[in-house]
């Protein structure tokens, strides 16, 4: 199994809510590309969004942001075969990048392509510099698939250096309030103390606790600044 350390985050407060919120409402299209190579160098901290075709991920993306289209929600699943870059900041100044990155498992994709997509992610969870965070999206009515897993398998020498993780479970609203408290649970196990949170694009669940995560992720605070220990 899979084993990542985590300390629990609270909730952020209503002026935090706001400011995480105000923060992701600034994401901007930054790039596009298919091979790893292509990627623009960006000198900030990028956190990425992966999961399986039909998780929710563009859907997370675009409410998180404040923004209806601002991830393609391709109408083939598994289709979308590019990695989409996102810039975030205030005042034109870019502080932190969202990568979403392609769906994976989808049945009807070409074997080749699967294999192909697999590998460039692959390449980029293990090497691409300035990787901060990876928010992993997955449908709580299925749970971590063995695809899951194995993501976790190759991030795990990441995360044990440092990268943040968390586990994001989309569609909450299908679900009843004993049914989540069972997911979550479960998916902590697995997850091996990583941190895991409900979401809901519907009700708005989640989004601010996610939101201020994120945040926190792009601005740590450093030793020696105002606020820190």
């Amino acid at each position: 199994m899979t084993t990542f350390t985590a300390a629990p985050v609270a909730g952020p407060s209503a002026a935090d809510a706001r400011i995480a919120l105000g923060w992701m409402h600034t994401a901007k299209f930054l790039s596009t590309s298919a091979q790893l190579d292509q990627l623009p160098s960006v000198g900030v901290p990028e956190i990425a969004f992966v999961g399986r075709s039909n998780a929710g991920k563009s859907t997370c993306i675009n409410v998180l942001t404040q923004q209806k289209q601002l991830a393609f929600a391709s109408r083939k699943p598994g289709r979308t075969q590019h990695i989409n870059l996102f810039s975030l900041g205030k005042q034109g100044v870019t502080d932190a990048v969202l990568a979403d990155l392609p769906g994976y498992g989808y049945a009807a994709v070409p074997r080749a392509d699967k294999l192909r997509w697999q590998q460039v992610m692959v390449n980029y969870l293990v090497s691409r510099p300035g990787l901060t965070g990876i928010v992993l999206l997955c449908d709580p009515r299925l749970g971590l698939t063995g695809l899951d897993e194995a993501l976790l398998d190759v991030l795990r020498p990441r995360v044990q250096q440092g990268l943040k993780f968390l586990i994001v479970l989309t569609k909450a609203d299908k679900l009843t309030r004993a049914e989540q408290a069972k997911v979550l649970s479960i998916t902590r196990l697995q997850a091996g103390g990583g941190e895991v949170m409900m979401f809901s694009a519907l009700k708005k669940q989640g989004v601010e606790e996610v939101a201020w995560l994120l945040w926190q992720w792009a601005h740590p605070v450093r030793s020696g600044a105002p606020g820190a220990p």
